[in-house]
């Protein structure tokens, strides 16, 4: 169901209407927020290069930055360039989102299509879209269909962003061999490399700014290259050709996204992404569930068990069937198996092509595991390795789902682990070649399984995946994905991920969407006997700071029942969200968020910090005012910290209202989790 406010103008504006403030100077075409804070302006220089800018309050973030795309097999679309014709429009309306962080996203901007036109030559044409939002701003290529220009082979885009002050900025290094699974550097801007979005920043005056991209479809993936001073530019992913991308005209490409936040709160609360997608394409998606999830995982990263078979083989009836009934004592909804299916002996990093997506080993009873689940209201949740051999995945993909369909599979972890730029697909020629897992090739394919699967009601949950860019709109059955440095880090011992690690997610990875990210270890070490960087408290409080519709329990079911009464609150924490308010933070130091459970009137509080252990001071006016409740507190005892007590923590209660401040004490690498019961 959808509740919409819907206000749409729209207004053509021939080329003498464009702004042109003095005698022999360009047309500049403007478009501003709807509160009137941000304002693009887009001009061309008289050589014909075609910029735009973006100022706040009348104070320039983006300075001038050039527009345009470089073609392999024609001169690219730079120069000799006239702004021909501006179009508005305004738009504001409310949708509901099947799931997600809040129910009700409102998506009101004001957008601005500019047309360029070649002054000579073969005089191609092409739009710029702008759509301005309160929050930030998105801005995409659309190519018309023409005689000019039917097939574009993108050797790049020679989009730029042009940073108007020193910054500065936590970003992760782009096309290196582990694709995003890195720990955030953050360095001044003028010392930024090659990097990927989102691209996070921080003015020396406090302004926070994000670059990203939404609703990448058919496309390559955008990084960042700094050219010099504060000036990027877009780098697009290498393809399987020449052509880093091709497109045959009438196409769009992906939105180019820049976030403005007076804070980094502000960051991380946007719907900017989403409302640059397109609408949901699948109908009907009542089916896609929110869950919890138990998975046969951990003990292979603690390397306890295997993936594949032998005597220390993870997936085994027996110990599928030990989980599903813990599940279900314990109301989590779902259990993960990997090394299920033949393929995992050997060399399988380099051999995806010898993973059976239907055959189980001996030793796993997929059909009585399977019944067993159903008996017990537990759902499988189905796992495809592939090596990132994409070619070899798709060969089977189709029956691979179908089995899956027939034993009431809710959703699928699919996973591409293989290094940056091996994985392999399959050319129209039927021809494999290596490809970047952010490539087109790659974009293609994970719309191919995510239609496929949704025509049998089952969600996916990719990791080694292609960025988020917003596509649960679209497609809400691609309910959440890895693609970045999860909690396995931390069990294969140094270096694992910092304290602070978390805290920088959230205004980072997590910009783009949801993070299966795997929370809730209990045992605290790492396979060597080392220490993960956390408290007891915090894992409790990462089910809510780290956002997923599928949200996963990874420590063993002995560990969890060695402390039930800490258990208890990830019985209790909901996976679905009626609202969201990150109530204080500061990138890879602190962040403190509260969620309103979905369709209930409890709200739910989890803090984290880095290193420092420290206090925040959070207001409940988020709260029901007038209302009473019970504050459920799972938090650091006096002893506790990363280095130290682990395990230390208080469970306590206490009646609060919305009047009331909480002062959260914040041990190092800790955290606080809390229960609003509402009276």
């Amino acid at each position: 169901m959808t509740s919409r406010l819907f206000l749409c103008l729209a207004v053509l504006l021939p080329l003498s209407a464009l702004a042109q403030p003095a005698t022999g100077e360009r047309p500049v075409a403007r478009v501003s927020s709807p509160d009137g804070s941000l304002e693009v302006a887009v001009t061309t220089d008289p050589e014909g290069r075609a910029s735009y800018s973006v100022s706040r309050s009348g104070r320039a973030v983006i300075a001038p930055s050039r527009l345009g795309i470089m073609l392999t097999d024609a001169p690219k679309l730079e120069r000799n360039l006239d702004l021909v014709e501006q179009r508005t429009r305004s738009h504001d309306e409310t949708w509901e989102q099947p799931w997600g962080e809040r129910r009700f996203v409102r998506d009101r901007h004001n957008e601005l299509r500019v047309t360029f036109a070649e002054r000579a030559g073969a005089r191609r044409r092409f739009d710029v879209l702008f759509r301005a939002f309160d929050d930030g701003i998105g801005f995409r290529y659309d190519f018309p269909a023409q005689a000019e220009l039917r097939q574009l082979n993108i050797a790049d885009e020679l989009t730029e962003f042009v940073l108007a002050d020193p910054a500065t900025a936590w970003w992760i290094p782009a096309q290196e061999w582990n694709r995003k699974e890195y720990v955030y550097q953050r360095t001044p801007l003028a010392e930024v490399g090659f990097a990927q979005t989102p691209f996070t920043l921080r003015t020396d005056d406090g302004l926070h700014l994000a670059l990203h991209e939404a609703a990448l479809i058919d496309y390559s993936a955008m990084n960042l290259m700094r050219v010099e001073g504060r000036r990027l530019r877009a780098m697009l992913f290498p393809g399987t050709g020449t052509a880093k991308v091709q497109r045959a005209a009438p196409f769009a490409t992906p939105w180019r996204v820049l976030l403005v936040s007076d804070d980094a709160a502000g960051l991380a609360e946007s719907d900017l992404v989403l409302n640059l997608n397109a609408p949901n394409a699948l109908g009907d998606v009542s089916w896609v569930k929110p869950m919890k999830y138990l998975g046969i995982w951990w003990e292979m990263h603690l390397d306890t068990k295997s993936w594949g078979s032998g005597p220390k083989h993870g997936a085994t009836t027996a110990e599928a069937i030990r989980y599903i009934d813990f599940a279900a004592e314990h109301g989590i909804g779902g259990l993960l198996v990997e090394g299920w299916n033949l393929g995992w002996d050997g060399d399988w990093f380099a051999n995806g092509e010898e993973f059976s997506f239907t055959e189980a080993y001996p030793d796993f009873d997929i059909e009585r595991v399977a019944a067993h689940a159903q008996a017990k209201g537990v759902r499988l949740i189905g796992h495809h390795e592939t090596s990132g051999h994409a070619a070899h995945y798709e060969d089977q993909l189709e029956d691979a789902l179908d089995l899956y369909e027939r034993l009431g599979v809710a959703a699928i972890k699919t996973g591409y682990v293989a290094d940056g730029g091996q994985a392999k697909v399959r050319d129209a020629d039927g021809a494999l070649r290596l490809a970047w897992h952010e490539g087109q090739a790659m974009s293609r394919h994970h719309v191919h399984v995510i239609t496929e699967a949704a025509k049998r009601r089952i969600s996916i949950n990719p990791h080694e995946p292609i960025k988020d860019s917003g596509l649960r709109r679209t497609y809400p059955n691609w309910v959440t994905r890895e693609g970045a440095r999860g909690m396995e880090y931390n069990a294969w011992g140094e270096p694992g991920n910092p304290p602070g690690h978390e805290a920088t997610l959230v205004f980072t990875r997590m910009l783009d969407g949801p993070f299966d990210f795997t929370p809730g270890v209990f045992s605290m070490q790492t396979r060597s006997g080392g220490r993960i960087a956390t408290t007891l408290a915090k894992q409790l409080a990462l089910y809510v700071v780290i956002y997923s519709p599928l949200q996963m329990a990874i420590d063993l079911p002995e560990n969890y029942e060695a402390d039930l009464p800490a258990f208890r609150f990830i019985e209790d924490v909901p996976v679905d969200w009626e609202d969201s308010r990150v109530l204080a933070g500061e990138i890879g130091e602190y962040v403190a968020i509260a969620r309103r459970e979905r369709g209930g009137d409890d709200w739910y509080l989890g803090a984290v910090t880095d290193d420092e252990p420290r206090e925040v001071e959070v207001a409940l006016s988020f709260l029901e005012p007038g209302r009473g409740y019970t504050a459920q507190v799972y938090r650091d005892g006096p002893d506790a910290g990363w280095r130290s007590e682990q395990s230390d923590i208080v469970i306590e209660q206490r009646t609060v209202t919305a009047a009331d401040t909480l002062s959260l004490a914040l041990a190092s690498g800790g955290g606080q989790a809390i229960r609003f019961v509402a009276d």
